[in-house]
């Protein structure tokens, strides 16, 4: 068995108000590492041309405010 057969196994096996805090354990947990991985890509530079873009289109009046 696996360690993700485990941990499933190991869900299902949860009684509805511990789903319930596991959830809300694992979807904090989960944007945490997105924040994680967003911050090291943004100090990396990978996303400069996402901004570029933007600011092109801005440039370009090809913006609104909504």
């Amino acid at each position: 068995m696996t360690t993700v057969q485990a941990i499933e196994a190991a869900v299902e096996q949860l009684a509805p108000e511990q789903r319930a805090q596991f959830r809300a354990w694992f979807e904090a947990f989960d944007a945490s590492d997105w924040d994680r991985q967003m911050e090291c890509d943004v100090e990396s530079g990978r996303l400069d041309w996402l901004a570029e873009e933007a600011l092109g289109d801005l440039a370009a009046g090809c913006c609104t405010d909504r």
